[in-house]
């Protein structure tokens, strides 16, 4: 009987040494598994992604950001008759001269244009422009922040005289393809970016550069998008005005 009981307890104590090795071994098993597994951490995305830096991305920082005004009260009229005339010549007519290269104009003293090419900003095609009947739609002037956009983000808010500035200022405006002006419609930056990727940068700080000197906002969409597009370009600058 004492030879089974000394034999009982040799069986006893190598199973408990055994136990304590198998739990030692996963217990290093696990922690080490642990740390070389921190992907069961949620994923950082890196702040990178969405950092533009530059003149324009310090311009975007000073516009309050608020929801969208509503639609109420507003009409073309509310931004003046139409294009001011300066020096005897309308703002269409001046924004033709400046975007268009080789212009013709009907006299020596008569700044109308009849006839020029484009190098459209918007698509990147070049744009024959001859004036007529059926053709002159194929140049549109493009108000860069569109007027019902700036009509909800704080336009109600200008005198007659701002918002016909506004409408008639060079920084607003652009000739552009005719057709994909039309596509553009009232869209901000959150719902509409010119077609021409290589553009885009210069199109949102224009959008910028004018609703920071009207005093007018972005809704957070729209503060999104244009940050999105100014951090593929650092350093961009904003527009001068010409």
């Amino acid at each position: 009987m004492a030879t089974t009981w000394r034999q009982s307890r040799r069986v006893q104590r190598t199973l408990v040494t055994l136990a304590i090795f198998v739990c030692g071994a996963a217990w290093a098993g696990w922690t080490q598994l642990h740390q070389q597994q921190p992907a069961s951490q949620p994923a950082v995305k890196s702040s990178t992604q969405t950092v533009s830096t530059g003149q324009a991305a310090d311009a975007l920082t000073t516009l309050p950001v608020k929801g969208r005004a509503p639609m109420t009260g507003y009409a073309r009229t509310a931004f003046g008759p139409g294009w001011a005339t300066v020096g005897g010549c309308d703002m269409r007519e001046h924004i033709l001269g400046r975007d268009l290269t080789g212009a013709t104009y009907r006299s020596a003293t008569d700044c109308t244009v009849l006839s020029g090419t484009l190098r459209d900003p918007y698509t990147d095609k070049t744009i024959p422009f001859t004036r007529g009947t059926g053709t002159s739609d194929a140049v549109q002037i493009d108000h860069v922040v569109a007027i019902g956009n700036a009509w909800q983000t704080g336009a109600q808010a200008l005198t007659p005289a701002e918002r016909t500035k506004l409408y008639n200022d060079p920084l607003e405006l652009l000739a552009v393809d005719g057709p994909t002006n039309e596509q553009k419609g009232d869209g901000d930056a959150a719902t509409w970016l010119p077609p021409n990727t290589a553009y885009r940068c210069r199109y949102v700080a224009r959008q910028v550069a004018v609703k920071q000197a009207y005093h007018l906002w972005v809704t957070q969409a729209e503060h999104d998008a244009i940050q999105r597009v100014l951090a593929t370009c650092p350093g961009q600058q904003l527009p001068t005005v010409n």
